[in-house]
């Protein structure tokens, strides 16, 4: 699957459609499962069973009944708080167990990896979706075709069916203004400002091995300078400047919030959410081109709770769940069309962006990764 200019990525997302993917309660515990139903990917929720309203030869339907029983353990790319609203939400609604486990996307697919002969996670969601690309090669995740998977644009589905987007985030420079001040520079607006001398330890990022995000950044370079060797060559001389590399990727907003470094490289939306708190952080974009992230959710191969774990990626997939996020001060650009844009988002049509060909990203991952890991840093081990 090759993604073309997010542009055209933000031009799905605000499409008029005439369909929703609302969620559903009912008092009584009646069986919906052939009935006809009027709004793709609805899902009824009735005391622990759930039907999910499908296209079919006969129209509009509710699909088979699940009765949903038992547990159900979700590892977790984004924020500790949007994690726990959406498993929340899910239990709140089905009446299964959820937990999670916040784990970025490298780690994600090393823990993944390590147990795949007795799966200890159901649902990975959230995290970039070249992450999810890894997992699918090694045979980590599964098929499933959501019915509410139909309301979401192509564009932010994998053309298998083995992920499905739930957010954009666009790559930015998170920057602390009264430090990028006291060292007589302005809010940096280029990768080349990066290579600046005075930034010289006053940059932020987090580890390609262990951070979808910083994976973003390492293949942004890689599409914008022509090949992995010009790239290495860009992260090389970056380095210089790097104070730390973070196990995660929302790790640099905190460390640049406490002025412990002028800049960070981040998702955008964590930046705005720091700066929601306090903080004296300004978000800014590199005019040569930035990457961006298609945050996905999947089916964990082996997962013991299946039936719990379909349902919960059609509910991830919907305009109420999806809409948790702005709630609990994560601002992702939603996939779902029915959902609220919240202006704190990014317009994703503004920004310069690189043609970012997540297969391809994904292919190259483990090797690229291992090169950086040689030649430029290791990956932090805490």
């Amino acid at each position: 699957m090759n993604k073309k200019k997010l542009i055209a990525l933000a031009a799905s997302t605000v499409m008029v459609v005439s369909l929703s993917a609302t969620l559903a309660t009912s008092a009584s515990a009646a069986n919906w499962a052939g009935k006809t139903c009027y709004q793709e990917g609805e899902v009824k929720a009735v005391k622990g069973a759930t039907n999910t309203c499908a296209s079919t030869s006969k129209g509009l339907v509710y699909g088979p009944t699940r009765q949903l029983t038992g547990s159900l353990t979700v590892v977790c790319g984004a924020t500790e708080a949007w994690c726990g609203a959406m498993t929340g939400g899910f239990q709140k609604l089905t009446g299964v167990s959820t937990k999670f486990v916040r784990l970025s996307s490298g780690e994600t697919v090393a823990r993944l990896e390590a147990a795949k002969a007795n799966p200890e996670f159901d649902v990975w969601h959230g995290g970039p979706a070249d992450g999810f690309g890894v997992a699918r090669i090694g045979g980590l995740i599964e098929k499933y075709a959501s019915p509410t998977r139909n309301l979401i644009p192509k564009s932010y589905q994998d053309d298998e069916g083995y992920w499905t987007g739930v957010y954009v985030g666009a790559l930015g420079f998170c920057t602390n203004t009264k430090e990028i001040k006291r060292l007589g520079l302005k809010v940096p607006t280029s990768w080349a400002e990066l290579l600046n001398p005075k930034l010289v330890k006053n940059i932020s990022s987090a580890h390609p091995s262990t951070s979808g995000t910083a994976f973003t950044t390492l293949w942004t370079q890689v599409t914008r300078l022509g090949g992995e060797a010009a790239a290495l060559d860009y992260m090389t001389n970056l380095h210089k400047n790097i104070l730390q590399y973070t196990k995660s990727g929302v790790g640099p907003v905190a460390i640049v919030g406490r002025g412990e470094a002028a800049v960070g490289i981040v998702f955008s939306h964590d930046c705005v959410a720091g700066a929601e708190q306090g903080l004296p952080l300004k978000v800014s974009f590199p005019s040569e081109g930035t990457g961006y992230e298609i945050g996905g959710v999947a089916l964990v191969k082996g997962s013991k709770n299946p039936d719990a774990a379909k349902a919960y990626v059609d509910f991830a997939l919907s305009r109420d769940a999806q809409n948790l996020g702005p709630t609990v001060a994560a601002y992702q650009v939603l996939t779902n069309p029915k959902t609220k844009f919240d202006k704190r988002m990014v317009k994703l049509n503004t920004l310069n962006t690189v043609v970012y060909d997540f297969d391809k990203a994904a292919a190259a991952k483990k090797a690229l990764t291992a090169k950086f890991d040689a030649t430029i840093a290791v990956a932090p081990k805490a």
